[in-house]
């Protein structure tokens, strides 16, 4: 099965509490084909194992179910946010490809 690619823009948001985990929002059109695709190679909580690249830094990493958006996030490692000067309210554009 070929791993499809998505090329996403989405503004850093982060999780309110103590830990401060960033997030972006896959909009409702990729998040609904990935779902219809690729929804039944769903592990734990409703993930889907990717493969991200934003800048020059691509890692492995798993994107999860929104109940409030009806979307997809995917959650930004610290290290990642600070190679590329990522922080809450940028817009980025990553690449993003399944990996079922």
């Amino acid at each position: 099965m070929p791993s499809p690619h998505y090329e996403i823009r989405a503004e850093v948001w982060v999780h309110p509490g103590i830990a401060g985990w960033h997030f972006i929002t896959l909009d409702k059109r990729s998040s609904a084909e990935i779902t219809s695709k690729y929804g039944k190679h769903r592990r734990g909580w409703g993930s889907l194992p990717v493969v991200v690249t934003v800048g020059a830094t691509t890692w492995r990493t798993s994107i999860f179910p929104d109940k409030t958006s009806g979307g997809y996030v995917l959650p930004l490692k610290a290290d990642v946010r600070k190679k590329e000067n990522i922080v809450e309210g940028k817009r980025i554009l990553l690449s993003l490809n399944i990996t079922p």
